[in-house]
């Protein structure tokens, strides 16, 4: 598969209403030329696999993504098997997003021991990368074995890993052990630069080789005002959700500027209104087409590969899809290109 599908901009679906529409919805990525599609998995939303295999069967091109799971919900064999699914069904255009979650969804929602999170993860590429590629396993890490195991039918290698992770010593393990990274929604070009920065310095080979996508909170109209207003309310919403963590920061918004949406997210109110323009730009990609286009110019500059777009769930996404294609994509093929 190679990078190609970096060369378009990418989608991500979310949300409980994806089901409903994931057939229509990645049809409609296809038709207008993006390069991606990848299925968030949120706890407790509509689990990614089963999301993935439906836009796999009803398109012909696009890349599809897992955007990510983790070790402690799927042991890495089951992760592995459910990977070679899909890799079976669309051959060669398969992503394996993987990360540890968190502590609040694991632990504390599911009863699940959250221990050792960056062990998991390095543990679980292990196991996933070797059963994808055909082997006969037999190994036992502190964390997961497995005991001469096979998969019946493996995809012979050819499934590029990439971990979703955030702080520099998840990132010096993704630099180790992965295939790309996949930056959280509210990353900015300066965590990106970080990102490249610190997987860099981990690797011991072709650091240019490691990829680096990520989801980009993205509304595009002729007007561009009100695409601004449609991604403010989403945007607040993810502020509360990362408030206080170090990809906020690398943006400039450290924690006394986030703790009001963390404070509004805690009694249910919506605070759109309290995301500034500034805000909007540091984080997301809105406005007119000539907007957008400027503020992914600043992404490419820091060193992404590709944007994955976040439409908000209010927006009219058939019509986003299509616009981005038009309008945003082909500039990014361009910038892609120099």
């Amino acid at each position: 598969m190679g990078s190609t599908f970096t060369d378009s901009l990418g989608v991500a679906f979310l949300g409980a209403e994806v089901p409903r529409h994931v057939v229509a919805w990645s049809r409609a990525a296809e038709r207008a030329g993006l390069g991606s599609v990848w299925l968030i998995e949120d706890y407790f939303y509509p689990g990614a696999f089963a999301l993935a295999g439906a836009a796999a069967a009803v398109t012909e091109r696009l890349t599809v993504g897992i955007g990510v799971v983790n070790p402690y919900t799927r042991h890495p064999a089951l992760l592995a098997m459910e990977t070679a699914a899909l890799a079976g069904l669309a051959p060669g255009r398969v992503v394996l997003g993987l990360g540890a979650s968190n502590r609040a969804w694991i632990e504390e929602r599911m009863g699940i021991p959250f221990t050792a999170p960056l062990a998991s993860v390095r543990e679980c590429v292990e196991i996933v990368r070797r059963l994808l590629a055909g082997e006969r396993l037999t190994w036992r890490g502190g964390r997961f074995a497995v005991n001469d195991v096979r998969l019946e039918w493996a995809p012979g290698g050819g499934v590029p890993i990439f971990l979703g992770v955030k702080g520099p010593k998840a990132l010096a393990l993704a630099g180790e052990v992965a295939d790309g990274v996949h930056c959280a929604i509210l990353a900015s070009p300066a965590h990106v630069c970080r990102v490249r920065a610190t997987t860099a310095a981990a690797r011991a080979t072709d650091a240019a080789a490691l990829r680096v996508v990520a989801y980009v909170p993205l509304a595009v109209a002729e007007d561009g005002a009100a695409a601004r207003a449609t991604l403010r309310p989403f945007v607040a919403r993810y502020l509360g959700f990362l408030h206080g963590q170090s990809i906020l920061a690398d943006a400039g918004l450290g924690a006394a500027r986030t703790l009001p949406f963390r404070e509004a997210l805690a009694r249910g109110e919506r605070v759109g209104h309290l995301v500034t323009d500034e805000i909007l730009d540091a984080v997301a990609v809105a406005g007119t087409p000539a907007e957008c286009r400027r503020a992914l110019a600043r992404w490419a500059e820091a060193g992404l590969d590709a944007p994955i777009a976040v439409v908000p769930p209010e927006a009219d996404v058939p019509a986003q899809l299509a616009l981005i294609g038009t309008a945003l994509s082909p500039f990014w093929k361009e910038l892609r290109c120099r």
